[in-house]
């Protein structure tokens, strides 16, 4: 959660589920959670993860997150 607050404080990021598709988030935002969720919790995600289907809510990204820690 701390990840989306710090780019876009504004937003609540706890109601919203459609980050991507309102365009809330951008492609570089996009970026940019990837790199700072591999450099916080040594995740990586792979390209084929980079839908809007996980990124359209904190929730979705938080599940996708919770995922990839298990199958590592």
């Amino acid at each position: 959660m701390e990840i989306l607050k710090d780019l876009h404080p504004d937003v609540d990021f706890e109601a919203c589920n459609t980050l991507v598709d309102d365009h809330i988030l951008d492609s570089f935002d996009i970026v940019s959670i990837v790199a700072d969720i591999n450099e916080e919790f040594d995740v990586s995600i792979p390209v084929e993860e980079i839908v809007p289907e996980n990124f359209n809510s904190a929730k979705a990204l938080s599940a996708l997150v919770e995922r990839l820690m298990e199958e590592e």
